[in-house]
């Protein structure tokens, strides 16, 4: 099951698991698609894999299989500039 990461590792902005704005590899590495397309032209780079948009969990299973709460941000040059924008 996704673990459905509640923020971009990049900017660090919020995804909401109902969004249609989170991007994943198979490693499940989460960005938003901004940062996905203008930071990291769709590979991830964290494995180098394909990003994809990232599946909506459908509401009535929140509540039995939640999203996570763990943030996860991405060091690097790349990213730092992006938060503190």
């Amino acid at each position: 099951m996704l673990a459905l990461r509640p923020n971009c590792e990049c900017c660090d902005r919020d995804l909401p698991p109902d969004t249609r704005d989170a991007m994943i590899c198979t490693f499940e590495c989460t960005f938003c698609a901004d940062c996905a397309a203008a930071v990291f032209g769709g590979s991830c780079p964290n494995c180098s894999g394909e990003l994809v948009r990232r599946p909506v969990r459908p509401a009535g299973k929140l509540a039995k299989y939640p999203a996570s709460s763990e943030r996860v941000r991405r060091d690097g040059a790349d990213c730092a500039a992006r938060r503190a924008a």
